[in-house]
């Protein structure tokens, strides 16, 4: 039976591309009475989500507004160019700012990267969305500039991807609300960071930290109660 003191659910935001799917694993394993809750948002919307409630904590892409939160660094995305496969920059392994000089390149309004130096020209249409970016590379409009998770979330047979060397890198960080970390907020921090159970706060020394708690008020009654309770009267009994 799960303590009436710890949450039922412990909520996790995450971004496209990112793939929660081992710490969720490992957290089963771990927190089996704990349901880790899976919550889907854009990159716009992903700190906001994580201030105000939405979600205990977010697996999100930098750059983000850090007012009201704390965050982690996990690790950081190669950036690729997602090409149709019959274009002629596949001939190459790796993608320079030269290589591109003479296309037309796709920014679509969700774009995860910060330029300063953009290649080639900019496309005269901009998509909403990176997977409408990626259709209307398929369509011959342009290339795509995105991280390497991004282009293999849209997969299609007719595209493939090179790394980019001169592009600004896409980074991944936990984030969660500012202040000390909840006890499952310690939990997922451990996970993330590869602790092994002996390592980090396990279930079994929350469990022994709830029933000292426990122990401690149960004590904290009983000498209230023997406080409360009359004094034995004195003398002889009455005939």
């Amino acid at each position: 039976m799960t303590d009436p003191d710890t949450p039922a659910s412990f909520r996790l935001a995450y971004v496209p591309g990112v793939t929660p799917a081992k710490w969720v694993r490992i957290w089963k394993e771990r927190l089996p009475r704990v349901t880790l809750a899976l919550v889907t948002v854009t990159a716009a919307e992903a700190a906001d989500v994580v201030r105000t409630g939405g979600a205990d904590a977010g697996l999100v892409r930098l750059p983000i507004d850090r007012t009201g939160l704390s965050a982690i660094p996990l690790y950081t995305e190669t950036t690729v160019v997602v090409v149709p496969k019959d274009h002629l920059v596949t001939a190459a392994e790796q993608i320079t700012a030269a290589d591109l000089a003479d296309e037309f390149i796709l920014y679509p309004q969700d774009d995860t990267l910060t330029w300063t130096d953009r290649p080639g020209e900019a496309a005269t249409i901009v998509p909403t969305t990176t997977a409408e970016a990626i259709e209307l590379v398929a369509a011959g409009v342009g290339l795509l500039v995105v991280p390497q998770s991004l282009a293999r979330l849209h997969h299609r047979k007719d595209l493939t991807y090179r790394p980019y060397v001169d592009a600004p890198e896409s980074s991944v960080v936990l984030t969660w609300p500012e202040g000390e970390p909840s006890d499952l907020m310690e939990q997922f921090i451990g996970i993330v960071r590869g602790r092994t159970v002996n390592s980090t706060r396990t279930p079994e020394r929350v469990e022994k930290k709830n029933a000292a708690q426990k122990a401690a008020a149960k004590k904290a009654r009983r000498a209230a109660t023997a406080k409360k309770a009359p004094a034995p009267r004195r003398g002889k009994p009455r005939r």
